[in-house]
């Protein structure tokens, strides 16, 4: 919808603010049948945080709030290059739908990821959610090429009391693939995964030897992301699980995921993994492994039984090794929209 034509509608599109938190929670609430007050709590003030990180719209209609958007920068999850906006909620009030205010919100989105030099959108929906699908497709969102995985606890060999015990990591062994987070080695005696690394949570000292792995990784330079993401981490733990991997006195692993509370309409709490990073120095070692099983670990003492992730195609090595510790498809799909 043009601005033209959003002026011609009675509709004023304009940021999202602090005094919207109340009827954004009760048009939530209204369209998905319970009330997520923390989770948009939570998504506004870290906006208020770091502004740059998000974007937050929303649409009047007669001087009232009608409809909201919600989308976050993505800068280098899930192995990104380029930077992405993640649509990840919009919903319009129902007495004002079918009158085009979800157009607009989707349109004030797109310029703003113009203005931001952004050229890509991205999001997931379930298959099953024939709304959101039809409106995705009205938009011109197309299916991504990248898979969505999830895992629950219950089905993961990793972070439970049944799990079954490792062998004593492989010290010398040649340098493997630098995407083969974790192997399993002969069963020499009995120690569970997460205990063949010193494994905790991320601290700001840790800044330099994220981004030295990171790296090694990617092959780029992703300063700026690791510290966004290190950032929330200390700012908020509720939210950050991550965790980072020491072997022989120095970091040889991190792992970045957060705990969602409400992303893509979920009704549950899930855990969403963002990276994952072995440096190649210790692959084979079961570092990868032992983040797992203890970030499994710790969600279960948290009451999360769900994580999600997304992976890329052409990605074996990743594939496999989030298969073995219980991975599978998952209902939601990826979309993309490219912008010219």
């Amino acid at each position: 919808m043009s601005t033209k034509a959003v002026r011609a509608a009675g509709l004023k599109l304009r940021a999202l603010a602090p005094r919207d938190l109340a009827e954004v929670i009760a048009i939530d609430a209204a369209l998905s049948g319970r009330t997520r007050g923390a989770y948009f709590e939570r998504r506004l003030a870290a906006a208020q945080r770091r502004p740059e990180l998000h974007a937050q719209l929303a649409v009047d209609e007669d001087g009232a709030l009608a409809g909201f958007v919600l989308a976050r920068m993505m800068q280098g999850e899930f192995g990104r290059t380029e930077p992405a906006l993640r649509l990840e909620v919009i919903g319009v009030k129902r007495a004002a739908q079918s009158r085009g205010l979800g157009a607009a919100l989707g349109a004030a989105l797109e310029a703003d990821a113009r203005r931001r030099g952004v050229r890509e959108l991205r999001t997931a929906a379930v298959w099953r959610h024939h709304a959101m699908l039809k409106f995705l497709d009205a938009q011109g969102w197309a299916l991504g090429r990248n898979f969505v995985l999830e895992c629950t606890l219950a089905d993961s060999p990793l972070g439970s009391a049944g799990e079954a015990p490792v062998g004593a990591p492989q010290r010398e062994r040649a340098p493997a693939d630098r995407n083969d987070y974790g192997a399993a080695a002969p069963n020499d005696f009995e120690t569970l995964a997460r205990d063949t690394a010193e494994v905790r949570s991320l601290a700001a000292s840790d800044a330099d030897d994220i981004a030295r792995i990171d790296r090694r990784v990617t092959g780029r330079e992703r300063r700026a992301y690791i510290e966004a993401r290190l950032e929330e981490a200390l700012m908020d733990a509720a939210l950050r699980l991550s965790l980072v991997a020491r072997l022989e006195g120095t970091a040889a692993g991190f792992l970045m995921a957060s705990a969602d509370y409400g992303d893509f309409g979920r009704a549950e709490p899930a855990a969403i993994i963002d990276t994952v990073g072995v440096d190649p120095n210790f692959a084979r070692r079961g570092v990868g492994r032992a983040m797992l099983s203890q970030f499994f670990f710790n969600l279960g003492a948290l009451g999360i039984e769900r994580v999600e992730t997304v992976v890329g195609p052409g990605n074996p090595d990743l594939f496999g090794f989030l298969d073995a510790a219980g991975f599978r498809p998952g209902e939601r799909l990826a979309f993309v929209k490219r912008l010219p």
